[in-house]
């Protein structure tokens, strides 16, 4: 065993355990507490594997979950940028490349590439894996907020063009999921939870 790599691989798997304070907007479903970062990411990787027969071409499934289970690390200390925020959108990639420097840092520089280049390629659509894990990023909280009977969207007053603007990438990684969630928004404009402009 090469000890210092080990303690960085130790260190590492420390730091990450910190995504479990970060809280999102959305809550669990049946409007329980707010979810957090983890448990966002978790769930992600599960519905990459259960739905990985929408996505419009082939991809790594391995790679699509290790993607999903990695994407929200910087969120440790660039914290979540809430979907419908204007003002922390502006800042967020800003923040987000310096705490991925800091934490992917941690770790030997062969593992400190390879998760680097995950979460690059997370952000930049340029892939099957990545196009995919958006389409779930997108639609878990979507799933979860619909369960809450839109009691997110109300309490923040989101609008339709928001809400759909969000969604502008899901067909990217699924037509069909795109379809599904574009439905599922109109229900919610049609129900009043989501505002209509």
């Amino acid at each position: 065993m090469n000890k210092e790599r080990f303690e960085k691989q130790l260190q590492f798997i420390l730091e990450i355990d910190k995504e479990k304070n970060i809280l999102r907007q959305t809550h669990l479903s049946g409007h329980g507490r707010r979810e957090n970062d983890a448990e966002h990411a978790w769930h992600m990787a599960v519905m990459i594997w259960l739905l990985r027969e929408y996505s419009n071409e082939e991809f790594d499934l391995a790679k699509a979950m290790m993607m999903a289970l990695i994407h929200d690390i910087v969120e440790i200390d660039a914290g979540d940028t809430y979907a419908y925020d204007a003002q922390g959108l502006a800042t967020q990639k800003e923040r987000e490349e310096k705490a991925a420097e800091r934490i992917f840092g941690l770790l030997p520089d062969e593992q400190r590439g390879e998760l680097r280049g995950l979460f690059e390629e997370f952000e930049t659509y340029a892939t099957p894996e990545a196009r995919f894990a958006h389409t779930m990023d997108n639609l878990q909280p979507l799933l979860l907020n619909n369960s809450n009977g839109g009691a997110d969207w109300r309490e923040h007053g989101v609008c339709r063009s928001q809400v759909e603007g969000r969604h502008k990438t899901t067909a990217r990684g699924s037509k069909e999921i795109s379809e599904f969630a574009m439905g599922l928004i109109e229900e919610n404009v049609k129900k009043g939870n989501i505002r209509d402009e």
